[in-house]
């Protein structure tokens, strides 16, 4: 049984980049709100702030591994597997971004608080004391801008004086317990923001996974069709071959029956170099155009053994196009077929014409003959030949390539084949 194909996955670079893509935007939101509506404090929240980013970018990569696992898995155990692993992981964040800003809360809040026109303080119990400010009262604002006076010893216990009864009267007092719930508040706020924002990241990469698999899936179908266009060309190729031989051996049991031993005998050396030169390489693969060439006049020198006097073999292959590139025995069904209904019909001799010339980016090649130009050259009356040859063309090139095959100007039969110029390499 084959090993099951791998899971396509997003390179590690790309998920790190998404998670300090997401933070760092956050990062630039969050100091952006902060001065916009003027928070005091600014570089000691600034510091920690970065701080907190760093923290949750570890948390949100230790996340990772966790959906890694998820990736071969359907949409909706993702969406539900992601929707409880976010919640512990916002929690933590929420309770570091807690922790972090607990230091210089006491600080911010107060000075908020002596900008609403409001003096906030905690009491030894944890209690915490609002009340106003009189700005009407110079020596108040004085005292507040100047900070608290020196501390003198009390009594113990302390006596309060009349400014502080009357301050305890009108003060707004927040116990501890209160505080505490205020805290909790703060801190699922602050979880249900980070649950966004890890949801967030996880749809962005389960995206990523997306789009990796549908990547990965293109190359494969680009595989399977080249896969499939490379049977189809050697399944073609192999229609060649028996046909070739088929005829071939028909012919050697004619030279062996009327007697000529040693023309059999040339023919059979003739066929052991065709096919060894034949079935040496990859029935797909391509060859340079002056190896086709060279491989068609071998067949000619087998057909030759049978029509000595009658047949004739030119060819004009300028040598610029030596090395054009073209399937391997391309022209091998057009040469059979020019000596099949060409010289074999006829008493006088026959010329066969390979010649190959150029249009731009087109390489044009032409196998001709001037027998009697019957149509049993069409495709109808060849069998594999002409259709072998336009099925190859196809599969290779698309509607790059032609072929027109019809009688000659000049009496006989001519075949052109166009295909684009390519180079062997």
């Amino acid at each position: 049984m084959a090993d099951p194909a791998p899971v396509p996955r997003v390179p590690a670079r790309v998920v790190f980049v998404s998670i300090a893509a997401l933070w760092l935007a956050y990062f630039v939101i969050a100091t952006l709100r902060g001065w916009l509506v003027g928070l005091d404090l600014y570089d000691a929240l600034l510091w920690r702030r970065v701080v907190v980013i760093l923290a949750s970018m570890v948390v949100t990569a230790a996340l990772w591994p966790l959906l890694r696992l998820l990736d071969p898995r359907p949409l909706w155990e993702k969406s539900v597997a992601v929707l409880l692993i976010a919640l512990p992981a916002s929690l933590l964040l929420a309770q570091i971004n807690q922790w972090v800003f607990a230091p210089i809360e006491e600080q911010a809040t107060a000075r908020i608080g002596e900008r609403e026109g409001l003096r906030i303080r905690s009491d030894e119990a944890g209690n915490l004391l609002v009340d106003p400010i009189d700005r009407e009262d110079p020596n108040a604002v004085a005292s507040q801008a100047a900070g608290p006076p020196p501390l003198l010893p009390k009594p113990s216990p302390p006596i309060p004086t009349i400014a502080e009864q009357e301050q305890a009267e009108s003060a707004i007092t927040i116990d501890a317990d209160t505080r505490k719930d205020i805290r909790w508040r703060q801190l699922t706020d602050v979880a249900l923001g980070r649950y966004f924002l890890l949801l967030a990241w996880a749809a962005l990469y389960f995206a990523l996974v997306n789009a990796e698999q549908a990547r990965d899936a293109e190359r494969r179908e680009g595989e399977y069709r080249r896969a499939a266009k490379a049977a189809e060309l050697r399944s073609l190729r192999y229609q060649v071959n028996p046909h070739f031989l088929f005829n071939t051996l028909n012919s050697l049991s004619a030279l062996v029956l009327t007697g000529k031993s040693e023309a059999a005998e040339r023919m059979i050396q003739s066929l052991s170099g065709f096919y060894r030169r034949s079935l040496a390489g990859d029935p797909s693969a391509e060859q340079a155009l002056d190896q086709e060439v060279a491989q068609q006049e071998l067949y000619l020198q087998i057909e030759a053994v049978r029509f000595p006097e009658r047949l004739r073999v030119q060819v004009d292959l300028p040598p610029d196009l030596a090395d054009a590139s073209v399937p391997g025995m391309i022209l091998q069904p057009l040469v059979e077929n020019a000596v099949r209904y060409g010289v074999t019909p006829v008493a006088r001799p026959v010329t066969v014409l390979l010649a190959a010339r150029s249009e731009g980016q087109t390489l044009v090649l032409t196998v001709s003959d001037d027998g009697p130009g019957g149509k049993g050259q069409g495709a109808g009356g060849f069998g594999i030949g002409l259709t072998n040859v336009r099925d190859r063309l196809a599969a290779r090139y698309g509607d790059q390539a032609s072929l027109v095959s019809a009688p000659g100007p000049d009496g006989g039969w001519t075949t052109v084949i166009r295909m684009p110029l390519e180079r062997h390499a």
